[in-house]
């Protein structure tokens, strides 16, 4: 979770698609968030480790042309040829 905050942050659009798990989002469309967005914080709030899935819940706090676009989120990822991928996540 940290690493692909991380790379929005520093705008690594790469690696967000290379570590989505069958991402359908589009490199233009990851660029274009990134671009646009102002990453201030990550807070882990809540992390459920398994041995091929896990569960991270964070708020990240972002400004979007200036205005407050914070979330939390419960994020889930899957462990595949031992690498972990982001699978899907619910808005809290």
């Amino acid at each position: 979770m940290k690493s692909r905050y991380s790379a929005y942050a520093l705008n690594q659009y790469k690696y967000i698609i290379k570590t989505h798990y069958k991402s359908t989002e589009t490199l233009e469309s990851i660029k274009e968030f990134s671009k646009n967005t102002t990453f201030q914080k990550l807070e882990i709030i809540e992390f459920l480790d398994g041995d091929y899935e896990a569960f991270v819940t964070f708020k990240a706090n972002l400004l979007t042309h200036n205005n407050d676009s914070s979330f939390t989120e419960k994020s889930r990822f899957i462990k595949e040829n031992e690498k972990w991928f982001y699978v899907d996540g619910e808005m809290i």
